[in-house]
């Protein structure tokens, strides 16, 4: 079977496994580690040199290019959501070594032009599906793949309260590849919220009920939920850009059944709330309801140095917030990050009302 490497929660995975294509999310151990092989293979003059190591290059984008260049996979599916992204895919098309496909995602969304959009670059990707061996989904079989990713998610945030923030997190990336809940996380494997207890709580009643926002975390990344935990506090949501914050609505029954890829459209370009849209009033609308639904005490907006994206939203996200917000920055080149990271989160969850 024909494998499809993708990154953006904005790629309907139903698209992809109803052509029979199997879905693989993007994954690396590190995206920041800088390894010196890579920084030489200019000098040794071969034609799919990699980005780790240079500068100006997002560490994220350069992680994805470098596995992507070394993948089996039969393409790589990327989105315009992100400059750095585009770079990415400019740079896998210039190595030739796998089929790159550029979606691009509209950043205005409120308009039937933009969806329409949405909806061509939908059909573009399906010939090229169909070009790698795949073949063209009929509306009942793409609809019965709907039906399954749907029950899939549903299962999951069913028992996400039960999860351990790193598994919830891991939980969420292996339902945008599978429908088979026998591939996420052992609830037994986890703690349930009523019995979670960090090393040592600051509250009698429990742990501080946080909520972190902000763009991808990495596998590398999951040790943050770790820290929270140790230091007395607990993820609640996760409204990272790999969170749930990105999964699609709940697909109409009926709407699925008379017009599968328009409802397929609607879920994912017409409801996603993300930094990059133009308005983003979405995200704030999502963050308003979902902290005050979940009770948190506080806000973790984790982002890289170099997202401008993010970046631009510190002040605003800092004036919309019921509760106190973490400026969480990461540095790809910082030798102290790690120590610095659980330094500013443990005095973050000490001056929390």
């Amino acid at each position: 079977m024909n494998t499809i490497l993708y990154a953006s929660p904005l790629v309907p995975v139903e698209w992809l496994a109803a052509h029979g294509v199997r879905p693989i999310w993007w994954r690396a151990c590190d995206p920041r580690r800088i390894d010196a092989a890579d920084c030489d293979v200019d000098r040794r003059g071969e034609p799919g040199s990699l980005l780790r190591g240079r500068r100006g290059v997002c560490p994220l984008a350069a992680a994805v290019v470098d596995s992507a260049a070394r993948a089996s996979a039969s393409a790589v599916v990327l989105t315009t959501t992100c400059d750095q992204m585009r770079y990415a895919a400019s740079w896998l098309q210039y190595q030739r070594r796998l089929p790159t496909f550029l979606m691009n995602v509209p950043s205005t969304w409120e308009t039937e032009t933009a969806r329409s959009l949405y909806l061509a670059e939908l059909e573009r990707l399906s010939r090229l599906l169909v070009a790698l061996g795949g073949t063209r989904p009929s509306n009942e079989a793409l609809a019965e793949v709907m039906r399954d990713f749907d029950g899939a998610r549903a299962r999951l945030l069913g028992i996400r309260d039960r999860l351990l923030g790193r598994d919830l997190a891991a939980a969420l990336i292996t339902v945008r590849e599978t429908a088979a809940p026998n591939e996420w996380p052992s609830v037994a494997d986890s703690v349930p919220s009523s019995d979670c207890r960090p090393h040592h709580d600051l509250r009698q009643g429990g742990p501080l009920r946080l909520a972190m926002v902000g763009g991808p975390l990495s596998e590398s990344d999951y040790g943050l939920f770790d820290w929270i935990e140790q230091a007395g506090g607990r993820i609640v949501l996760d409204a990272t850009e790999w969170g749930e914050r990105t999964l699609p609505r709940v697909f109409s029954a009926e709407s699925t059944r008379r017009d599968p890829l328009s409802e397929l459209a609607d879920a994912y370009f017409g409801t996603i709330p993300d930094v990059f849209r133009r308005p983003n009033h979405m995200l704030y609308e999502y963050l308003s309801r979902e902290l005050s639904a979940r009770h948190v005490h506080g806000l973790i907006l984790r982002r890289y140095l170099w997202c401008d994206l993010w970046h631009a939203e510190v002040a605003v996200l800092k004036a919309c917030s019921p509760v106190p917000v973490l400026d969480l920055d990461a540095s790809d080149s910082e030798a102290s990050s790690s120590e610095r990271t659980r330094g500013r989160i443990e005095a973050f969850l000490e001056m929390l009302p």
